[in-house]
């Protein structure tokens, strides 16, 4: 595996593209735009029931089923020869084709490059709006008539006609009232729902001092910096006012002709005393052989936080992993995984985290993001109830192995103090 990963990308991708005569790469993704699948006919019952009785057959022998994955993994973009058997001269015009692509490619860069300079353009006309829309978070300002007008102007088209429309154009601030809007992002970021399955009970108290939540684009190379704002005065877990994450752009496209994610750093959180929500502390009883006298031993075992984000997973080194498949592929997993909080951060939650406070937002879902694992047939109520509960392996993805398996692979960046 590469330093660099390019995210939607398939560490397969580099393989020979399947033709006709090849071995087609069935679980390629399809990013670009939905085709059209062969139908299958439906499985007759004595059909149906010897492919249960396969499957049941595998599940009771997983060496044999992981050694028929390792075949089948094998044979993935292997070439049938069918390139290698075509005539010299057509074979001259396919080598032709690949030069006109480099060209293309060429062009690509150019126009990734010229929107990440628009990108930054916009930056600076955003900046005074969230520079308001913090001030009106934190109580430091109060909104005006024409900015409540417009918000509730906004919201018109969405209201049902016949309920009675209530304006709070007029409404009147208390001296003694809250000031600012509590909780305003802690309660954003649980209605995005990967974050939501981050976020641990114990992180929310943490999360609760969170005023601020910017993003700005890096200088010296291709990618972006988030910047979490903390009220000192209400924090009681850690001495950082600011917390930062960096993402890392290559400098070359990808074949998608798409910007290459290459890698992300976080930053050093300075936990106050016995307050680090990235571990627990276990006590055990350890008893001598030899004396039969017994000692409490102590240690900080790592567990699943939101906070693990700042010690993100980093792609490994040459020679590092070689032979250890399933670890690729959990950290593939955990590399996609944290890459895309970190754009959705950027391009959904802080550009829209009214709308992800209120909820809003999540009628803007994808429904076509969420995998047929996540629904449940309705004839199912019967079942037990530990079925029900919702899986944690999205947590676990950038939980406790991201933070205590990854962190000490990279040098962190110290968070702001102020």
């Amino acid at each position: 595996m590469s330093n660099a990963q390019e995210i939607g990308r398939s560490k397969n991708a580099d393989l020979i593209a399947p033709t006709p005569q090849n071995t087609p790469l069935s679980n390629a993704p399809l990013t670009r735009e939905a085709l059209s699948r062969p139908t299958v006919g439906t499985i007759g019952e004595e059909e149906e029931g010897t492919a249960q009785d396969v499957a049941a057959a595998l599940q009771g022998n997983p060496g044999l089923a992981g050694m028929i994955q390792d075949k089948l993994s094998g044979l993935v973009g292997r070439s049938s020869g069918y390139i290698e058997s075509l005539p010299a001269h057509i074979r001259r015009r396919v080598e032709g084709l690949k030069g006109v692509q480099v060209e293309h490619h060429k062009v690509e860069a150019e126009f990734q490059k010229e929107i990440l300079e628009l990108e930054k353009k916009y930056a600076q006309r955003y900046r005074p709006l969230y520079e308001r829309r913090a001030a009106i978070i934190q109580g430091v300002n109060e909104p005006t008539e024409d900015e409540v007008i417009a918000g509730e102007a906004s919201d018109d088209k969405d209201e049902d006609e016949d309920e009675e429309k209530v304006s709070f154009v007029k409404v009147e601030v208390p001296a003694d009232g809250v000031k600012g809007i509590p909780e305003f992002w802690l309660t954003a970021l649980k209605n995005h729902v990967a974050l939501s399955e981050l976020i641990t009970e114990r992180d929310e108290e943490a999360l609760r001092s969170l005023v601020d939540i910017r993003m700005s684009y890096l200088t010296e190379q291709a990618g972006f910096k988030l910047e979490f704002q903390f009220d000192p005065s209400k924090n009681d877990y850690f001495t950082n006012e600011i917390l930062t994450k960096s993402y890392y752009y290559q400098d070359e496209v990808g074949y998608s002709g798409d910007l290459v994610y290459d890698h992300a750093e976080g930053c050093k959180i300075d936990w106050k005393d016995e307050k680090d929500l990235t571990h627990k502390i276990e006590t055990k009883k350890q008893r001598n052989k030899n004396t039969n006298q017994t000692r409490t031993v102590k240690r900080s075992v790592p567990v699943d936080s939101f906070f693990n984000f700042f010690s993100p997973p980093k792609p490994p080194k040459d020679g590092e992993l070689e032979d250890e498949e399933a670890d690729l592929d959990e950290l593939d997993e955990r590399l996609e995984l944290d890459y895309q909080i970190g754009e959705d951060l950027k391009d959904r939650i802080i550009p829209h985290a009214v709308d992800f406070f209120t909820g809003k937002a999540l009628q803007y879902e994808d429904m076509d993001d969420l995998d047929d694992g996540d629904f449940e047939d309705d004839d199912d109520e019967d079942e037990d109830d530990e079925d029900d509960e919702p899986s944690s392996s999205r947590r676990h993805q950038l939980g406790a192995s991201a933070g205590s398996n990854m962190a000490g692979s990279q040098d962190p960046q110290e968070c702001k103090q102020q």
